[in-house]
């Protein structure tokens, strides 16, 4: 077994939360370090502190994975006699690499809103703000009969063909093809000069534009023909919606001062705030984690009784309520549900990968605020 990389496992991050996830201002991917890097232990973290830096340390973590870019707005000098001076120095003196995921973890299928939202017990539930499409094709090639096999499984393992819960999806439509070698050609059917008709069959089956590359290079590997022919179509409908935050519905409904001590106890907090939008039963919850003010109005609009976010403003939820929407603010903290659910998703993945790696939760409550 091969020592495990920093690369390696931003590979694995990257596979989950892919960086097209996120907001074009978000800095998110390796801030600090080398990909080349070998390490042993990867420490999770919501923040990155000069303290959490220390137990990384201590835990013999070579990258720490955090959820804040600790470098969020550009650096004009590197100064060690300021707090973010600081920081860059000591991860670089001990070796410590840094990498964020942000915005792209809180889209993610999974992510930091999932695990929110299912810790909070909302059922069903669906993208509460689109923010990412994936561009969809359709792929139609023509091949002869006894080839239709061999490409139809090379498109299906470079990923093409996957619609929901199913996969290798293709339609076949047979026809005639018509064309004549000409000098210089190496024909698989026919002869250099003459006429050729062949039975073919044409294969139609959908993709991600992500992908369009990869299932081009694998169906032309695996093509008989020289030059074969296809096209490439884009397609209107769409495979799967990618977003921000997340609604759905609560499995009994609650007043609010219930679904309010429900969240408390729920996301442990020693305080939270509320506003009340007159609603008399919370059934249909949006929750967004971090800062999910300017969402209100998508909550509102989606039919959410109750919207849980951090960081609301007086002005905001003045105007949340008049749209008579609910709001629970825990705070944003509350984001550090994602220490155990990515440590406990990179630990599955490096295991099927063979990574030889551990991954340990950080133990440092980088939260600012203290209740009294």
């Amino acid at each position: 077994m091969g020592k495990t990389k920093v690369s390696d496992i931003i590979g694995l991050m990257e596979e989950w939360a892919p960086k097209k996830f996120a907001y074009d201002w978000d800095p998110v991917g390796l801030q600090i370090g080398r990909p080349d890097a070998e390490i042993s232990s990867v420490l999770v973290t919501l923040d990155v502190t000069e303290e959490v830096v220390n137990e990384a340390e201590e835990k013999g973590a070579g990258l720490i994975i955090a959820h804040h870019p600790p470098i969020f707005s550009p650096m004009k000098s590197v100064r060690t006699d300021t707090v973010q001076g600081r920081l860059v120095e000591a991860c670089l003196r001990r070796g410590i690499s840094v990498f964020a995921a942000h915005t792209n973890l809180d889209v993610a299928p999974g992510g930091v809103n999932d695990m929110l939202a299912e810790q909070l017990g909302i059922k069903e539930t669906s993208v509460l703000t689109e923010t990412y499409v994936e561009p969809l094709y359709k792929l139609a090639v023509y091949t002869p009969h006894d080839s239709v096999e061999k490409v139809r499984e090379a498109l299906g393992k470079a990923g093409a063909g996957a619609i929901g819960d199913y996969v290798n999806c293709t339609y076949e439509i047979e026809g005639t093809g018509r064309f004549t070698p000409s000098g210089g050609a190496d024909p698989y059917i026919g002869e250099v000069g003459k006429p050729e008709a062949v039975e073919e069959t044409k294969i139609e089956v959908v993709l991600t534009a992500s992908i369009r590359s990869r299932v081009e290079r694998a169906m032309i590997k695996a093509h008989p023909y020289e030059e074969p022919a296809y096209d490439f179509f884009v397609l209107d409908q769409r495979l799967e919606e990618y977003g921000i935050g997340r609604i759905g519905r609560l499995e009994r409904p609650m007043t609010l001062d219930e679904f309010a001590k429900h969240v408390k106890e729920r996301l442990d907090v020693p305080a939270l705030r509320i506003v009340d939008g007159g609603c008399a039963e919370i059934r249909t919850v949006a929750v967004l984690g971090g800062s999910g003010g300017k969402y209100a109005a998508d909550a509102a609009a989606r039919g959410a009784d109750a919207f849980v976010t951090g960081d609301m403003d007086y002005h905001t939820a003045q105007d949340t309520a008049a749209l008579g929407l609910s709001v629970i603010d825990p705070g944003h903290h509350i984001e550090r549900i994602m220490v155990g659910g990515v440590a406990g998703h990179l630990r599955k993945a490096a295991a099927e990968r063979g990574l030889d790696c551990t991954f340990e939760e950080s133990e440092i409550i980088t939260e600012p605020f203290r209740f009294v």
